[in-house]
Formats: C-alpha cells, structure tokens, sequence
C-alpha cells in the first residue's frame, strides 16, 4: 500500500470504533456523520441498516467481501469472523456485551456459541431477586464449591465457560472490553485488545492488489 498508515474502522450497534497508529476512538451511530471522513477507511459492520448507508461512499471499503464466508455459518458476524481469521489454533473469547467463543484448529473454524456478557447476566440474578444483584466476583476459587451468595452466582457463571474453554485444550485469546476481568481466571490467555484490527491489517495486506 502507498501509504503504511491505514485508518481502520470496527463498527458495531452502538459506536464507531477507529483505530490507526496514531488514533484510537469512537464516534457514536446516532452523532457520526461517516461523509465527513474524507481519507479512505477499511471497515467491517455488523449494523445491518449502518452497511448500507456506507456503501454509497466510495472511500469506505468493506473489508467483508475479501472473505471466504463459505467457511463460516451464514448468520455469524462479521466481527468473530474476523478475529477468528486473525488466529491458526486458538480459542477466541470476545468479551464484549455478549461473550462469544470460537475455537480454531489447523486454521479451519470448528464452532462456537455465544454467552450473556457481564452485565447482562449480573441483571438476569437481579431480576430472579435483588438479594442476588452481585457483582461477579473473578477471583472466586474454581475448585472449591462457594458458601456465600456473591461467590455462589460468580461460580455458577464463570466455572461452566471456564470447564468448556479448557476442555479444548488450546491457547485462549481473550479480546473485547471485559478482557482483563476474564484473565483473572483464564491465567495463561493471551490479552490482544487490537485482535480485530489486527486481523483487518492481515487481510488487507492478503489482498493488496485487489484494494489498490
């Protein structure tokens, strides 16, 4: 590419996530006009309505149409395809308002399911009943049944993904905005806050000819 600075752009329901390497921030969907960025922007979209107001501006590129999704199923996002596409062997959790595992061996992506992200599964227990509005407690003992209420839901949250995680036995890439609070558990997870960037350098660079 002509230019090795490339702005990269993760958009989301919420907010536009830019990152290059001098910048990172985020313009909400509801404020941000995306006309007024006039350099050229690698992007992916997982607002369905936000994709299609993008493609009347010619120097937002969606990086979507440079992948294979014949290898993933059809409604899987845009987003843990990405980071699934950054790894060879690995699991990926995404610890965002949902937390989303994906596990890849050989470079081929075997599968993955989707759990309620930190606060929405603190607000489920405190909408069963307010004695349970805990936090969760990340350094709770995994090994050891809980005899009090905050450790008791921590546990019934975190040991049944802790126990599916590990029974691939494969490194674990822990991503998103809760990253840090999951590798209080996850010990020897790698911590890659900039996975789906990352992955979208990677596949621009596989296709240079063709984005030129």
């Amino acid at each position: 590419m002509e230019n090795p600075i490339m702005l990269l752009c993760d958009i989301g329901n919420t907010s536009y996530h830019f990152y290059d390497e001098n910048r990172d921030y985020k313009e909400h969907v509801k404020s941000f006009d995306p006309s007024c960025v006039k350099e050229k922007v690698y992007y992916i979209c997982v607002n369905k309505a936000l994709h299609v107001n993008l493609r009347s501006l010619p120097n937002w590129i969606d990086l979507s149409e440079y992948i294979d999704k014949k290898k993933y199923y059809q409604t899987m996002g845009i987003d843990r395809i990405f980071a699934v596409e950054s790894v060879s062997d690995g699991i990926i959790i995404d610890a965002g308002s949902a937390v989303t595992v994906d596990v890849v061996k050989n470079g081929q992506f075997r599968g993955g399911f989707i759990y309620p992200g930190i606060k929405a599964m603190q607000k489920t227990y405190e909408n069963i009943s307010p004695a349970l509005a805990y936090s969760f407690n990340f350094e709770c003992d995994l090994d050891i049944m809980p005899k009090n209420s905050q450790d008791a839901i921590s546990y019934g949250y975190l040991k049944t993904l802790y126990s599916e995680v590990m029974s691939h036995n494969l490194p674990v890439i822990l991503t998103g905005g809760d990253a840090l609070e999951f590798k209080k558990i996850f010990r020897d997870a790698k911590v890659d806050e900039k996975l789906i960037f990352n992955s979208m350098k990677k596949i621009i660079l596989q296709n240079e000819d063709r984005l030129c």
